[in-house]
């Protein structure tokens, strides 16, 4: 084993997944699959693989680091996406290898024009308008310039899509603000329409939009967290499962992750001794021990320490002391028979038992998003039935 740990990735779950996003959006509805951010911490290259045999053939990424990922192990038909930051040697990987790329200013849609004559060739553009958001996207005073200079190249340049992204869809805080959006986005679609252009997909929607607001939806919705059996939030959980057209029983997403680690070793420990370094952590009893070869170096927080808990033989199984770089200690003393080499899960099932990203995230007032991203590059993906 070179390595201390190593995640699994379910293909069946992600199916499930992926079945109840399409039943919701309907036949007439594009999916593309978000994998920024390592694909959630899943690993671009590993997910999308798994993807495309899920009928996935469109990624979003975020800049060309991750877009050359996804391109060295995508099938020759699937599309890419670059939703972020992009420069002009970036757009000019994105020409020659025909992804596509947000226009999120004047000056980048300018760019982008000058490096496509050089190629001579045309640059595939969603462009994103500011609807609300206030991050990126052009603004509606400059829609006019904006589309004045797409017209006039188009020889160079094909209007991939119309884009924007809501403030925050995922909390109902947020609502007035996401249906102004909405209004904002439906008057600048058809000012655009009146200018001539005509964008292959228009396209708003989230992941909490695509559950939360039908008319999101639209031509495409970039799915993120949700294809990776997340909620957005507890909100679009309740709101969904306790609606009155809910059709489930129980819940429709279904984790695709697993973390799995071993007992590194064990001991027995004297009462009244301290554990690991420091003395967070006293022994009441004798107390039998098992250390894990993971810590924070491994994504696994410091601040779970002593209120953490892994699987060992189905049961839940506290950590005590303070999570080191590379280790942790937990506490077996109930459970019989353990060994060295005895496999702990860290996320995810085992017996009867899970451990859930979001119950980290309570621990560590984190989101699922947070959590899943830290989890390190390094650590080894393996795609399971």
């Amino acid at each position: 084993m070179l390595h201390t740990s190593y995640i699994e990735l379910s293909k069946n779950a992600l199916k499930k997944n992926l079945r109840y996003l399409r039943n919701l959006v309907g036949p007439d509805v594009k999916i593309v699959s978000v994998i920024k951010g390592n694909a959630y911490g899943h690993g671009i290259k590993e997910f999308v693989q798994m993807a495309e045999e899920c009928a996935i053939d469109y990624f979003a990424v975020f800049d060309i680091y991750e877009a050359n990922e996804a391109f060295s192990v995508k099938n020759f038909d699937s599309d890419i996406m670059v939703i972020g930051m992009i420069d002009e040697e970036g757009i000019e990987w994105c020409i020659k290898n025909n992804a596509s790329f947000f226009i999120i200013d004047i000056e980048r849609l300018k760019n982008t024009i000058s490096v496509a004559k050089k190629l001579n060739s045309k640059a595939k553009i969603h462009l994103e308008v500011e609807t609300g958001l206030h991050r990126t996207g052009i603004e509606t005073e400059e829609l006019p310039e904006t589309a004045k200079i797409i017209k006039n190249n188009s020889d160079y340049l094909e209007l991939e899509g119309l884009c924007t992204h809501y403030a925050g869809a995922e909390s109902i805080a947020n609502y007035f603000r996401i249906q102004t959006q909405i209004s904002v986005f439906n008057e600048i679609k058809e000012y655009i329409k009146k200018m001539g252009l005509k964008p292959k997909y228009c396209h708003t929607a989230c992941s909490a939009a695509t559950i939360l607001y039908p008319e999101t939806r639209m031509d495409l919705v970039r799915i993120g967290i949700a294809q990776f059996g997340f909620w957005p939030s507890k909100e679009v959980r309740i709101h969904k499962l306790l609606s009155d057209d809910t059709k489930y029983r129980k819940d429709p997403l279904n984790s695709i992750l697993t973390w799995k680690s071993i007992v590194m070793s064990i001991k027995t420990v004297k009462p009244g001794e301290f554990i690991g370094y420091g003395n967070s952590y006293q022994t009441v009893r004798k107390t039998k021990i098992a250390i894990i070869p993971i810590g924070y170096f491994h994504g696994y927080r410091r601040s779970l320490s002593n209120v953490g808990h892994v699987l060992i033989k189905g049961k839940k199984t506290p950590i005590i002391g303070m999570v080191n770089m590379s280790m942790m200690v937990v506490d077996i003393t109930s459970i019989k028979d353990v060994k060295k080499g005895e496999e702990v899960v860290l996320i995810g099932r085992q017996g009867k038992n899970k451990i859930t990203v979001s119950s980290f995230s309570e621990n560590l007032n984190l989101v699922n998003y947070e959590l899943l991203v830290r989890l390190p590059q390094h650590i080894p993906r393996i795609i399971t039935n």
